[in-house]
C-alpha cells in the first residue's frame, strides 16, 4: 500500500539497521578488548563462573608465593642445624681424642679450649638463626618452637601444619646435656660435668662421647622433619602451578574472544549496514511515487 503517513519499508529498514548496528558495536568492542564478555549483558552466567575462577587463580598465586617463602624459612633453619651437626661432630672427635690415654694434660687443655669455643658457637647459632628478623631455633620464643600453619591454597581449609616443638625441645635438652649450651644463649654446665671441664680428664671426655652422639642424632631428627616439610611444600607448589594453569585456561575459554569468528561477524555486519543503508534510502523515495499519481 502506498501511503504518505506510514512508510513500512523504511520502518523495517530502520529496525534492521538498529539491530545490525548493535551487533557491529558488540563485535568491535570484543575485538578491541580481546574479551568475549565485557559486561554481564554479554553472558551473565559465564561472567559469574569466570569471576569465581579468577578469584581462585589469584588465591593460588598467593599460596604459591607462601610455599616458596615457607620453603626458604625451613631451609634457613635446616642450614643452621647443618652447622650445628658439624660442630657437634667436631666436639665428639675432640672428646674421643681426649678420652685416649695417650693424650697429656696439656693436650686435653688445648682440646678443652676448642671445645668451649665450639659450645659458645652452638649457643650463637641457635639464638641468632632467624628469618625475616624472627628467631627460628630458639626454644624460648623461636618460630619453630610452636605449631606453624602454612596457607597452601586459596580456601580457608587448605592448610599444612608443622609441629616440631617437642622434638626441638628434646634437641635442646640433649645438646645441653652434652655440651652445656643453651642456658640463656650462653654456655652452661653440662650434665655430668663442669663448665669448661668436659675434656680435662679422660673420664669426663669418655662420658661426653655418648651424650654428643645422642645430641647429633636428635639434631638429625629435627633436620629430617624440616626436610620432609620442605619436600611436601615443594610438591604443593608444583600442584598449585598445575591447577593454576588449568584454571586460567578455563577462564580464557569463557572470557576470551575468538578473533577469527568475531572478525567474520564484524565483516558480515558491516556489509549488512551498507545494504541496510542503501535500502533505507530506496524506501524513503517511495513517497515520491505517491506524488506521481497525483500529477
Amino acid at each position: 500500500m502506498l501511503s504518505l503517513h506510514t512508510n513500512n519499508a523504511a520502518l523495517s529498514a530502520q529496525n534492521s539497521l538498529s539491530r545490525t548496528q548493535t551487533s557491529l558495536s558488540t563485535s568491535m568492542t570484543r575485538l578491541s578488548t580481546g574479551y568475549r564478555i565485557n559486561s554481564a549483558m554479554d553472558d551473565a552466567a559465564g561472567l559469574q563462573i569466570a569471576t569465581r575462577l579468577k578469584a581462585q587463580t589469584s588465591g593460588m598465586a598467593v599460596a604459591m608465593r607462601n610455599t616458596q617463602n615457607s620453603i626458604s624459612m625451613l631451609q634457613t633453619a635446616e642450614g643452621g642445624l647443618n652447622e650445628v651437626t658439624n660442630i657437634l661432630t667436631r666436639m665428639k672427635d675432640l672428646a674421643t681424642q681426649a678420652a685416649d690415654g695417650s693424650s697429656s694434660d696439656s693436650d686435653r687443655t688445648a682440646m678443652q679450649s676448642e671445645y668451649t669455643s665450639l659450645t659458645d658457637e652452638l649457643s650463637n647459632i641457635v639464638s641468632n638463626t632467624s628469618f625475616g628478623g624472627t628467631a627460628l631455633l630458639n626454644n624460648n620464643g623461636g618460630k619453630l618452637a610452636g605449631s606453624l600453619d602454612f596457607q597452601i591454597g586459596a580456601s580457608s581449609g587448605e592448610k599444612m601444619t608443622l609441629n616440631i616443638g617437642t622434638t626441638l625441645t628434646s634437641m635442646h635438652d640433649d645438646i645441653h646435656k652434652a655440651a652445656g649450651a643453651f642456658n640463656g644463649g650462653t654456655a652452661s654446665t653440662a650434665v655430668g660435668g663442669t663448665a669448661a671441664a668436659e675434656l680435662t680428664t679422660g673420664a669426663n671426655a669418655n662420658a661426653s662421647i655418648d651424650r654428643l652422639k645422642t645430641a647429633i642424632e636428635t639434631v638429625g631428627t629435627v633436620r629430617s622433619a624440616l626436610g620432609a616439610a620442605s619436600n611436601r611444600l615443594d610438591h604443593v607448589y608444583n600442584n598449585l602451578s598445575n591447577i593454576s594453569s588449568n584454571t586460567e585456561a578455563a577462564t580464557g575459554r569463557i572470557m576470551d574472544v575468538d578473533f577469527a569468528t568475531e572478525s567474520a561477524k564484524m565483516t558480515s555486519n558491516q556489509m549488512l549496514m551498507q545494504a541496510g543503508t542503501a535500502m533505507l534510502k530506496q524506501s524513503n523515495s517511495m513517497s515520491s511515487m505517491v506524488m506521481s499519481l497525483l500529477q
